[in-house]
């Protein structure tokens, strides 16, 4: 059986390819989801990739991450600036956590350089683009692979 990676996406990511372009690229959620699915699969994992603008839903989706999948890649957008309870929610889900950002987040407004993930996540992704997070799916293969050892 192939590890379950959730790819978890926050606010306004929804609107990728219109919104802001010179910011976040060309890319649609779409172009996105699929680029995740196809390194997946090449990586040996699958995966569910899900987008929402609301925050109880995120927490949700992470709560029944526990116990299902073998670990998390999140963008979790502007809530990685202001939620406590999504930080809690990851530490809660036991799994290891990768945070993406499209975007280098050091490189914008100072708002934007606190995240409130980064430290439980095992690693952190920023300014690569999507390829950020086949990246985050890479480095996961590799670290089920060691764990199967």
């Amino acid at each position: 059986m192939k590890p379950l990676v959730l790819v978890l996406n926050g606010p306004n990511l929804n609107l990728l390819g219109t919104r802001e372009p010179a910011q976040y690229g060309h890319e649609t959620l779409a172009d996105l989801a699929q680029g995740c699915a196809d390194a997946a699969h090449a990586q040996g994992l699958e995966i569910e990739f899900r987008q929402t603008n609301h925050e109880g839903e995120l927490i949700d989706w992470i709560h029944g991450a526990r116990n299902r999948c073998a670990g998390i890649v999140i963008n979790p957008g502007a809530w990685t600036h202001t939620s406590v309870a999504i930080r809690d929610a990851l530490v809660a889900s036991e799994l290891p956590v990768i945070e993406v950002h499209l975007s280098n987040v050091h490189k914008r407004e100072p708002f934007r350089h606190l995240s409130f993930v980064s430290s439980i996540a095992v690693g952190v992704i920023c300014g690569l683009g999507s390829h950020g997070y086949r990246m985050a799916l890479a480095h996961f293969a590799d670290l089920f692979r060691e764990h199967a050892a």
